[in-house]
């Protein structure tokens, strides 16, 4: 099932000289995490504000389930949870106290707060006022209040931003997990090693335009160097490498004869990155 579709989708700021989207076209499927990315101004973070609600005017279709946004009325916020990109509680109630007050504006069964503050590391901090919070223990939150409802979409702005690497984790499983319970989610990033992690599907967003999308595996096979590297030891223990054409690797006599007399320490292929994606699909660097 195809969960959101967009076709032609532009918008501009009013008294802005440039649109800040400009013709886009993708569809989500349902069960999917997709990936929206692309520096900042790109574009991201007014797609997903048109995609939830908050912006309204737009040029072409929009539609989730079916219908637009704004047709959906109130009861679209019953099935669509939203992680913003930056903490926005009630700074005086507790982490605890925040989520009581958001679940009881739903009119759907709401999740075990304290489990999902457990899940993220906080069930400590239950009782704690947000205001002592760190920056990262409130994107810690922001998570959880999108999904104290169970919603059936998520849109996720930078859910990793500020958070160490075992938080970072920690929220990287969740979103997995929320996958694997059939929910979909349209995650819109700069970090291209969280969307490579955690993406079925990618698009890349420059001046408001999408101008790559496939899966990460395919951008990055599509983009490698069509060789491989070996790393070993020489006689003196130092590391030493050397590259060699991937398709005749099986007749490759120098290739061969490292294996069976060097000590080998890697072998990789040369497989881009998204990174590496990014800059040749759109000629900047992701800044």
């Amino acid at each position: 099932m195809t969960v959101i579709e967009v076709d032609g989708l532009t918008f501009t700021y009013p008294g802005a000289a440039e649109p800040a989207v400009r013709g886009m076209d993708f569809a989500v499927d349902g069960g999917e995490i997709f990936g929206f990315l692309g520096p900042s101004g790109a574009g991201k973070s007014t797609t997903q504000k048109i995609l939830i609600g908050l912006l309204t005017g737009h040029g072409g279709s929009v539609s989730v389930w079916g219908r637009e946004p704004a047709d959906w009325g109130q009861d679209y916020y019953q099935r669509v949870g939203v992680s913003f990109e930056l903490p926005n509680h009630y700074q005086k109630l507790t982490a605890l106290e925040n989520l009581d007050f958001f679940a009881s504006l739903y009119g759907r069964a709401t999740r075990d707060p304290m489990e999902l503050l457990d899940a993220v590391g906080l069930a400590a901090e239950a009782n704690t006022r947000v205001g002592k919070f760190s920056k990262g223990m409130q994107m810690r939150l922001v998570l959880v209040r999108a999904l104290l409802h169970d919603a059936d979409l998520l849109f996720l702005d930078e859910p990793t931003s500020g958070l160490d690497p075992v938080n970072a984790r920690k929220v990287k499983d969740i979103v997995l997990d929320e996958r694997a319970r059939g929910k979909t989610i349209f995650l819109t990033t700069h970090d291209m090693v969280t969307a490579d992690q955690l993406c079925d599907r990618v698009a890349f967003v420059v001046d408001g335009r999408i101008v790559a999308l496939d899966s990460p595996k395919e951008l990055k096979v599509r983009r490698s160097l069509r060789q491989v590297r070996v790393e070993y030891r020489d006689d003196t223990q130092a590391l030493t490498g050397r590259s060699f054409p991937l398709d005749s690797l099986a007749d490759d006599p120098e290739f061969l004869k490292l294996l069976r007399t060097e000590r080998i320490e890697t072998i990789h292929s040369g497989e881009a990155t998204l990174d590496d994606v990014f800059v040749e699909a759109t000629g900047r660097s992701l800044t």
